[in-house]
């Protein structure tokens, strides 16, 4: 039978937001003059360590001096439909600094940019050189250099251990040889993610096709709820829509991961029968990437073409946005592409002709601001970008939606301590990331990963402060 062991803080999860919690938590232990024992577990071997956030560009909606985007949190507000907690989007923003700081004080550098094409609501926006893998690779090094702290490979938190009065302390977890151990801790932070790679939850929740999701990327299949099923076991209170998850939309031909073709804007999307079904043109795409992703695969049976021609992928800030490693199918006719496409000629022939008949007169802006270049006269219409596909040879992508992260998880306050359904802090328990759920109706991009790093920021310092402050009083 396997021993117990004892830590100061177990983390179950090796992505942004574990990793943020293990190395605020080692370090504020430290300048107090304890060298904090901590144990991280990852479900995948180290290999694969950081589950989703090894995968993303983990962009980031701040300036050069990482200070938050001036219009989220109304964003938040307007987008949840005032459901997202208003008092934890305005922590957020405020310790948003903090986190770069911390970031690149551990090794984390940094891409800044200006406004972008196809983003009219920000002005700045910044990414890790090397993306989400930059920062998974930067924290697990620093946190690797305390002696007494560990990263524990191919193990699965299974349940959470309680003391008579409440009070967390420890986790039941499986090894890879399917036996089980204990590991003792006053402070446990669940930053496992959500349940975008458990198909028994997505069913439940977003409804009887959710198997026909994609995964965005590989390491989504990790996350699969069990710190949301270990936390309201508990009776942890839950927070965001169960019912939707950011998805994205990818190219059916190929396994490359986040495989993304976000350029809606700028094509016409079709349906099996070669048929519009959406407004590709209603919204930028920052606003609308994943609306589309989801309209895909709730009005589309997740099985749809992107449809445009030269003037789009011609153009090189354009063709960014199809991001594959498989080339389109190209024509020098809309009735050959049908053919590459598996689509009907007589359809696809008839949808084009029919969208290029009713575009308007306007001036089309490439560079994705809203330019009121509209259709008239048919359904659905398109608001914007209806430039003609009448410049040969044409394209065609077959597109799916795939899942990137849930939106419904626990319901933490602004120290990311989880919050019991009578809304009062459990003591000793944790959690950040997309586990942590706050997104109700729609995701305003580029703020998940930054997320998970200030409120693991915030629990880790947070937990070495009271574990100082309980040795104190002993």
């Amino acid at each position: 039978m396997a021993s117990d062991e004892t830590y100061d803080l177990v983390v179950v999860g090796c992505g942004a937001a574990g990793l943020s919690t293990a190395v605020s938590f080692a370090e504020t232990a430290k300048a107090e003059g304890h060298e904090a024992r901590i144990a991280v577990l990852e479900r995948s071997s180290e290999a694969e360590r950081g589950a989703s956030t090894r995968w993303t560009t983990a962009g980031m909606r701040v300036n050069k001096d990482f200070v938050m985007d001036p219009g989220w949190v109304g964003e938040m507000q307007e987008a949840s439909q005032g459901l997202a907690d208003l008092e934890y989007c305005l922590a957020y923003e405020q310790e948003v600094p903090a986190t770069g700081k911390f970031l690149q004080e551990h090794g984390v550098e940094f891409i800044f940019r200006d406004q972008v094409p196809g983003m009219n609501k920000i002005s700045a926006s910044a990414s890790p050189n090397g993306g989400g893998l930059a920062i998974v690779d930067a924290l697990a090094g620093h946190l690797e250099q305390h002696p007494g702290a560990k990263i524990i490979y191919e193990t699965e938190a299974v349940s959470l251990v309680l003391s008579d009065e409440g009070r967390v302390e420890g986790v039941r977890v499986r090894d890879r040889d399917g036996l089980m151990r204990t590991l003792r801790a006053p402070s446990v932070m669940l930053a496992c993610g959500g349940f975008e790679g458990n198909y028994e939850m997505l069913t439940h929740y977003l409804g009887k096709n959710a198997v026909d999701l994609k995964k965005l990327v590989p390491g989504t299949r990790f996350n699969t709820g069990d710190g949301i099923r270990m936390a309201q076991a508990i009776g942890a209170a839950t927070s965001g829509q169960f019912d939707r998850a950011h998805t994205e939309v990818v190219d059916i031909r190929t396994d490359r991961p986040d495989a993304v073709i976000a350029g809606h804007n700028f094509c016409i999307i079709v349906n099996a029968d070669g048929k519009r079904f959406l407004d590709e043109g209603e919204k930028d795409l920052l606003d609308s990437f994943e609306l589309v992703a989801f309209d895909i695969w709730e009005k589309a049976n997740n099985t749809a073409y992107f449809i445009t021609d030269d003037a789009v992928l011609g153009n090189d800030v354009l063709s960014s946005y199809f991001d594959t490693d498989v080339p389109p199918a190209k024509a020098d006719t809309i009735r050959d592409l049908a053919a590459q496409l598996g689509l009907d000629a007589d359809a696809l022939e008839q949808t084009v002709n029919e969208f290029n008949a009713a575009c308007n007169d306007a001036a089309w802006d490439s560079t994705g601001r809203y330019d009121g270049k509209s259709t008239t006269g048919i359904t659905p219409p398109k608001s914007n970008w209806a430039n003609p596909i009448n410049h040969p040879p044409y394209y065609g992508i077959p597109v799916a939606a795939a899942v990137c992260f849930t939106y419904g998880g626990l319901k933490t306050d602004t120290l990311s301590r989880v919050v019991s359904t009578g809304g009062i802090p459990i003591p000793g328990l944790y959690a950040a990331g997309e586990i942590s759920g706050i997104t109700y109706h729609a995701y305003p991009a580029l703020t998940t990963v930054l997320r998970a790093c200030t409120f693991g920021r915030i629990a880790g310092a947070h937990a070495a402060v009271q574990m100082q402050e309980a040795v104190t009083v002993r």
